[in-house]
């Protein structure tokens, strides 16, 4: 609990008690318990303390809390500014409930706010509110921990039919109540946690098919393992070594998908073997609803021009600060990796708050 900003968050998402045989309920009961009391003690020892002034975070995703609690312990003033209605970012839009309880993440949300963290939802940085009126409130340091809301396009026909879905959105839409069903039978196209989440998400819906087309091989599939084998189980089928070519439609919507089996060969710079088509290994498999996760990718047209980007879109960092490449501007989480796990975007978080803290001394005046 000292070290790790989000106990509660990430035994649920990221230690899984359950699987070394611990009663996922009893753990998570007694760490709130015992976090409760660790805040409380936290907030006596605050409310003695001055401010030594104030930092804004763009985001409230596990990186954005993660600044905030830290920096709020210090002795700073924290505001998050989010532009969904509620805070949680990535852990709120696209962790699905049986993995992510939405009361427990809003349990530690309020705990963090407990402590001083001030969280403004419905705020968009770019639209309601400018880098300028950031400074102009008097926030000596910026945080950006925007997250990778945006999805990444496939390049293939058919993509316009009803029934084709973003992973990103269709999570989302459930979390938020906004899907209540699905198909019946279903293909996610993707290989990473998002396309397992969706996957098993759609079976929960009550689809009665689920298959998951990945066009390399297992032991290349870049979601976590243990969720791979749990999907299975839950009965979620993958088809390894096989991608889509063309997604097929009747009267307007998804009726079927056309596929093609992979080889592959030499290894590429992502350091997997690149795939290439089989000749004549063409298939077809009906389906009435598509789930598109190829991956995610930060959305940052808010911007200033002067933060740099990386030649993929992420935010450009100095890899010791986190500062980017305007000063007094920090980043951190999916806007600098690009999608990673919770407990990477906690750790940039540190990374960053430690750094901040040392920019805000360095200005002086306490």
């Amino acid at each position: 609990m000292e070290n790790i900003p989000l106990p509660i968050v990430t035994t649920f998402v990221c230690f899984h008690p359950e699987r070394a045989g611990l009663d996922l309920e009893k753990v998570t009961s007694k760490i709130e318990r015992m976090y409760e009391e660790y805040l409380e003690e936290e907030k006596e020892r605050m409310g003695e303390r001055r401010s030594l002034g104030k930092v804004a975070v763009i985001g409230s995703g596990p990186s954005g809390l993660t600044v905030a609690y830290e920096l709020s312990r210090k002795g700073l003033d924290v505001t998050i500014y989010e532009s969904l209605l509620e805070p949680g970012g990535m852990l709120r839009k696209c962790i699905p409930e049986y993995r992510l309880p939405s009361s427990a993440l809003k349990r530690e949300i309020q705990l963090l706010e407990d402590i001083g963290v001030q969280i403004k939802n419905g705020l968009t940085i770019g639209e309601d509110l400018s880098f300028k009126d950031l400074w102009r409130a008097g926030h000596k340091a910026i945080f950006i921990g925007a997250g990778a809301h945006r999805s990444r396009i496939i390049g293939i026909e058919g993509t316009e039919l009803e029934g084709v879905i973003h992973a990103v959105d269709y999570l989302w839409g459930v979390n938020s109540g906004e899907v209540g069903e699905g198909g019946e039978d279903v293909v996610v196209i993707g290989g990473g946690n998002v396309a397992v989440d969706a996957a098993r998400t759609a079976l929960r819906l009550g689809a009665e098919n689920v298959t998951i087309l990945y066009r390399r091989s297992r032991e290349e599939m870049p979601a976590i393992p243990w969720e791979v084998g749990e999907a299975e189980e839950e009965g979620v089928k993958i088809e390894f070594l096989a991608s889509p070519t063309r997604i097929l439609g009747e009267n307007g919507r998804v009726s079927g998908i056309e596929c093609v089996r992979m080889q592959l060969g030499e290894i590429d710079e992502s350091g997997r073997r690149r795939p290439s088509p089989v000749e004549g290994s063409e298939f077809t498999l009906e389906k009435d609803m598509v789930i598109l996760a190829i991956g995610e990718a930060p959305d940052l047209g808010f911007l200033p021009e002067e933060i740099e980007l990386e030649e993929n879109g992420s935010v450009w960092v100095n890899p010791i600060t986190m500062e980017t490449s305007l000063k007094g501007v920090f980043a951190g989480g999916d806007a600098v990796t690009g999608p990673a796990t919770v407990i990477e975007a906690i750790r940039a978080g540190k990374c960053a708050a430690e750094s901040i803290f040392g920019y805000i001394r360095s200005l002086g005046g306490w």
